[in-house]
């Protein structure tokens, strides 16, 4: 059933963010925008979206002082 709920809220949200793991310095700005709490400091190195949970609002781009997140269109998106 929760599995559920996730595919319905990937087809509701239609982006996601991506974060580059290999630039990014765990600074945390995008942590504290996350509307819905997608996004965790691995590691104290870098950032992970968990794309489950993320709705693609982009609070976190604009919020990166590195700029190195991007919004993306889902993969898994039905056309």
């Amino acid at each position: 059933m929760y599995q559920n709920v996730i595919e319905k809220q990937k087809r509701r949200f239609k982006k996601k963010a991506v974060i580059s793991q290999s630039e990014c310095v765990a600074c945390g700005s995008c942590v504290n925008v996350c509307p819905r709490g997608a996004i965790t400091i691995i590691h104290g190195i870098y950032a992970k979206v968990n794309d489950d949970l993320c709705i693609g609002c982009g609070k976190c781009k604009i919020a990166c002082p590195a700029s190195i997140i991007k919004v993306e269109v889902r993969d898994n998106e039905e056309k």
